[in-house]
C-alpha cells in the first residue's frame, strides 16, 4: 500500500523559515544582511566628506570590507569619510570581528530572553566552540576579553597619539586603531598612514601585539589564560599547542627572510637603521595574518617578499579567530601529513596525540576549495581588468580571500565588475568557503545500503 507522508503534521505548525535554517545557513544569511545593512548606513547623508565621489558599488564594497574584517578600501578611509562615517566603518569591523550571532544573543541576554539549544549550536558552530553546553559563559567571557585588549591597546597607543595629536584626537586615534588591529580589520585614518612609525617599537609592537592576539582565536587565548592561571585544572589542548608553534614557527620564519630579502631595498627596509629593519621586518611578518596594516611600501617589496607575503596570506590566521586564510591548524595539517608519507608513516601524531583522519580530508577540503575560490576570482580579475598587472591583481586577490586588506595600490585602480568579484570574494573568506558550501549544498543523498568495493589502481601523485 502506497503511503502518503505530509510535510507536516496535521495540527502541528509549520515552523518559520529562520528556524529550518542550520547554523552554516544562518551564518551565511545574517552576514549577507548585514552587509547590505552597511551599505545602506554608508548611503547616509553626512558619512562621506564633500570630495569624496563613492558610488554605490564603492559604498558596498566599503561595508563589505568592513563586516568581512579585511580592511581593502577604494579611497582614503581618514580623507573619503567624515568622523561619523569612521564610527560607522570601526561598528562595521568589531561587530564582524566579534561575530553577528554573538552580538544578537549579548542583546537576548541583556534584556532578559532565554537562548535555546538552536541558538546555542549557532553560536557554537560560529566561533567553532568545542561543546555547546558552556556557550553563553564563553561568550560573555569573549565579550569581556575582546573589551579588555582593546582598551590596554588604546592605553598603550595613547602614549605616542595624545602628546601628537591633543587628548580628543589623540585617544581617537588610539581607539581607532587599536580596535581595528585587534580585530584584524586593517582599517587605517592616522594622517600618512602607519610607515612613519616603522621605527616606532611602542606603535609597532603594540598593533602587532592586538594583531596578533586577534588571529589567535579566542578559545585558544582563553586555553593559555587558564592554563597558565589555573594549571592543575585546565590542560593546554593540543589544538592550542598545534596553533601557537606554528604561529611562532611561521613568524620567525617570515621575519627573518623579510630582514634578508629587503635588507638593501633603499625602498623599504634598506633605509632605517638595524634595529628599525628587524621591528618593520616582523611587522611585515605579522601582518600577511590577516592585519591589513603596513609599515613600508608594499609595492615596492621584491618580488620574493611579495610571493612570501602571498603565501603567509594564504595561510592566515587561526580557526574562530577575528583572521581569514585556511588557518594555520590546516596549514600544519597538511604539512605533517605530507611529512608523515615521506616517513611511510600511517597515522599523523601531533604531541602525542592522533590527528583523526575525518580533519586530514576536512584539511584537504578546505585547501582545496580555497585554492579554487582564489583561481577562480583571480582568472575573472584578468579578465575584467586586463590592464593591471599580473602579480598585482594576483596580491589583491588572495588579500581579499584571506580578509587581510594589503594591497600594493592597486583597490582604487579596478572597476566596478573587478571590485564586485572582489566584495563576494571577501564575504566567502570570511564566512569560509566550506560553510558556505554546506550552507546552501543539497541534503546528503544516501547510498541505499549499498557498500562498493574499493579500488586501489588509481595512480595518485
Amino acid at each position: 500500500m502506497l503511503r502518503v507522508r505530509h510535510p507536516d503534521p496535521p495540527g502541528r505548525p509549520r515552523r518559520p523559515l529562520i528556524a529550518r535554517l542550520t547554523p552554516p545557513q544562518l551564518i551565511a544569511l545574517v552576514y549577507g544582511l548585514c552587509i547590505a545593512l552597511g551599505t545602506g548606513l554608508l548611503h547616509l547623508p553626512g558619512v562621506t566628506t564633500a570630495d569624496a565621489t563613492l558610488n554605490t558599488v564603492d559604498r558596498l564594497f566599503t561595508a563589505t570590507s568592513a563586516i568581512c574584517i579585511t580592511g581593502l578600501v577604494v579611497a582614503d578611509t581618514g580623507e573619503a569619510f567624515t568622523r561619523l562615517g569612521q564610527w560607522l566603518i570601526l561598528l562595521l569591523a568589531q561587530v564582524g570581528g566579534l561575530g553577528i550571532l554573538t552580538f544578537g544573543t549579548l542583546f537576548a541576554l541583556l534584556v532578559g530572553r532565554r537562548v535555546n539549544f538552536r541558538e546555542r549550536l549557532n553560536l557554537a558552530q560560529q566561533i567553532n566552540a568545542f561543546d555547546t553546553g558552556g556557550v553563553l559563559a564563553l561568550i560573555r567571557t569573549i565579550v569581556l576579553y575582546t573589551l579588555t585588549a582593546e582598551l590596554a591597546g588604546t592605553a598603550l597607543l595613547a602614549l605616542r597619539f595624545v602628546p601628537r595629536f591633543g587628548w580628543g584626537e589623540g585617544l581617537y586615534q588610539a581607539f581607532f586603531h587599536a580596535v581595528s588591529a585587534y580585530n584584524n580589520a586593517g582599517f587605517v585614518v592616522l594622517p600618512g598612514g602607519m610607515m612613519p612609525y616603522a621605527q616606532d617599537p611602542l606603535v609597532s609592537l603594540t598593533i602587532s601585539g592586538l594583531i596578533i592576539l586577534g588571529g589567535l582565536g579566542f578559545l585558544v587565548q582563553l586555553n593559555v589564560l587558564l592554563h597558565l592561571t589555573q594549571r592543575r585544572r585546565h590542560r593546554l589542548l593540543v589544538y592550542s599547542k598545534l596553533t601557537l608553534l606554528t604561529t611562532g614557527l611561521l613568524l620567525v620564519i617570515g621575519t627573518v627572510l623579510i630582514l634578508a630579502l629587503e635588507w638593501s631595498n633603499t625602498r623599504t627596509l634598506g633605509s632605517l637603521g638595524t634595529p628599525g629593519k628587524v621591528l618593520a621586518a616582523f611587522f611585515q611578518s605579522v601582518t600577511p595574518r590577516s592585519g591589513g596594516f603596513a609599515t613600508v611600501d608594499i609595492s615596492s617589496l621584491t618580488s620574493a617578499s611579495l610571493f612570501l607575503t602571498i603565501a603567509l596570506m594564504f595561510v592566515g590566521a587561526n580557526s574562530g579567530s577575528t583572521g581569514g586564510g585556511i588557518k594555520t591548524s590546516t596549514f600544519a595539517i597538511l604539512v605533517g601529513s605530507a611529512w608523515n608519507m615521506v616517513r611511510g608513516r600511517g597515522e599523523l601524531i601531533a604531541f602525542q596525540r592522533r590527528v583523526e583522519p575525518e580533519n586530514v580530508v576536512r584539511a584537504g577540503t578546505v585547501t582545496t576549495l580555497y585554492a579554487l575560490l582564489v583561481a577562480t576570482a583571480f582568472f575573472a580579475l584578468l579578465a575584467t581588468n586586463p590592464k593591471l598587472g599580473f602579480t598585482h591583481l594576483l596580491f589583491e586577490t588572495v588579500s581579499a580571500a584571506a580578509t587581510v586588506g594589503l594591497t600594493m595600490d592597486t583597490t582604487h585602480r579596478i572597476n566596478d565588475p573587478g571590485l564586485i568579484i572582489l566584495t563576494i570574494l571577501m564575504y566567502l573568506g570570511r564566512i569560509g568557503p566550506v560553510t558556505f558550501a554546506v550552507a546552501f549544498s543539497l541534503r546528503r543523498q544516501g547510498q541505499n545500503g549499498i557498500r562498493y568495493p574499493s579500488e586501489r589502481d588509481i595512480l595518485v601523485g
